[in-house]
């Protein structure tokens, strides 16, 4: 090439790096921009909330929502525990929860699994009748269910909670995991099959352990909804020892007066198990929701 060509063309091309670096440092400035905003609208009514606990009730009813309390009261902890009946609920909210989750990834496992993995006529409108139950809301099924768990004996009882949560969490379980297991090849299928495979051996040696991605993102989801739903359990629940954890703030409301520092105490620990949970755990809602975003 003539060097004159050569250099007219290195010249150029100055100016186009330059402005590709010029971009890549927008890009950069604009995404940290709104991480910074999302960071601090999401963790600053944390740390909002666990000032809120360290104080008595003459500097919260002072209207200085943004001070740091003068002398931190502890003891707000302590009343959440015992006044709150804190272990009681907590034992009760890890009760539901836990079957929930189970009867969730149960129940969804094997929708998903015949919806995305089997050929019939009837997959499509199962999964359309699936995604019309995300759609609902729970309030809307407040007084038919209540008319049945009274005729069926059930009201007043873990049941009749339970029961309700699994077929509210089911659809956005059973759209995540059938999403994910139409991405698993079907050749795998094939060979356990010539190897003499039958439909539950598949189903539980080969599926279930590849959606484990997925079925972590379902169990933390459950876990989040269902730990502090309050609409269900105040109406299908009246009695002492059965209620959950959301049930303890009005033991510090009374007639005349109420501790707004225990109340924001057991707030901080009722979120602490979600908050746990989910930092612990957030890379593997991250997995499981583009798990079957790529077909492999």
């Amino acid at each position: 090439m003539n060097p004159s060509i050569r250099a007219a063309a290195a010249v150029s091309a100055k100016p186009i790096a330059r402005t590709g670096k010029g971009r890549s440092r927008i890009v950069k400035a604009v995404v940290f921009a709104i991480l910074s905003v999302l960071f601090v609208t999401q963790v600053y009514p944390l740390l909002w909330l666990l000032i809120y606990s360290l104080k008595n009730n003459e500097e919260i009813l002072s209207g200085s929502f943004f001070s740091l309390p003068a002398s931190p009261q502890w003891n707000n902890f302590a009343d959440a525990i015992a006044s709150g009946n804190y272990f009681k609920y907590l034992t009760n909210s890890l009760f539901v929860t836990t079957v929930t989750m189970l009867g969730v990834l149960l129940l969804s496992a094997l929708a998903s699994f015949a919806i995305s993995r089997f050929k019939w006529r009837y997959g499509g409108a199962v999964m359309v009748l699936f995604l019309v139950g995300m759609m609902i809301p729970m309030q809307a099924t407040l007084l038919p269910l209540m008319i049945i768990f009274k005729n069926i004996n059930i009201l007043n009882t873990h049941l009749s909670i339970i029961l309700p949560y699994i077929a509210f969490q089911t659809p956005i379980a059973v759209f995540i995991l059938s999403g994910f297991m139409r991405s698993i090849p079907h050749e795998i299928e094939e060979s356990a099959v010539v190897d003499g495979a039958g439909v539950f051996r598949i189903f539980r040696s080969i599926i279930l352990p590849v959606s484990v991605p997925p079925m972590m993102t379902v169990c933390i989801l459950t876990f989040i909804n269902i730990w502090n739903e309050y609409i269900m359990a105040s109406t299908f629940i009246s009695s002492e020892s059965l209620k959950t954890l959301p049930f303890g703030v009005y033991s510090f409301v009374s007639q005349y007066s109420v501790n707004y520092g225990a109340i924001g105490a057991f707030l901080v620990l009722g979120a602490l198990p979600v908050v746990i949970v989910y930092f612990l755990l957030a890379d593997k809602i991250t997995k499981g929701m583009v798990a079957g975003a790529v077909k492999g």
